[in-house]
């Protein structure tokens, strides 16, 4: 079912990424962005393509995964309301993985020409989009790296053991 003017508002500051931000701000984006519908089994993006947009799921579920030894492997399925592709807003370098619509879905394009609109506008809720996508990214990287410590460490890999040492019982070196 597709919101329509405020609902729609009201859904995305319900993300993360929009979170605090203002009625007017996100009116534009709206105006602004584009809306894709797309078919079970379309593809949005693919790993190693350069673009600089982000993606709202406003209705349906995505899947995100990576090519390996010939194999997809699923990472995450987004449903409403999560956001996918935030990287490429910031880094301008290959998609790290790729995403295809596991159900009929629509969603919100958010471009780097949209951003800079909100930039032109309103610099404060710029950097308060800004400062949400980097909490966002970082929790996503918190979440690979306890990921990672699941995975077996392999076999032909050193591995150096590291000690904290806590402020107040650092090592002396030399006499004095």
């Amino acid at each position: 079912m597709k919101a329509a003017g405020l609902e729609r508002v009201h859904m995305l500051q319900g993300v993360p990424t929009f979170g605090g931000i203002n009625d007017s701000v996100l009116s534009f984006l709206l105006r602004e962005s584009r809306t894709i519908n797309l078919s079970a089994g379309t593809l949005i993006f693919a790993e190693g393509e350069y673009t600089a947009s982000m993606y709202i799921v406003e209705d349906g579920e995505v899947a995100i995964y990576k090519h390996k030894d010939g194999r997809d492997c699923i990472m995450a399925i987004l449903g409403e309301g999560e956001c996918l592709g935030e990287m490429a807003l910031f880094d301008y370098m290959p998609r790290s993985a790729s995403a295809v619509a596991k159900t009929d879905c629509r969603l919100i394009e958010i471009t780097s020409q949209n951003l800079y609109g909100v930039y032109q506008m309103d610099m404060e809720q710029f950097a308060l989009i800004q400062m949400n996508l980097g909490r966002e990214i970082a929790r996503r990287l918190r979440k690979a790296d306890d990921l990672c410590m699941k995975c077996p460490l392999r076999a032909d890999t050193e591995v150096k053991t590291f000690r904290p040492v806590s402020a107040g019982k650092q090592e002396k070196s030399g006499t004095h």
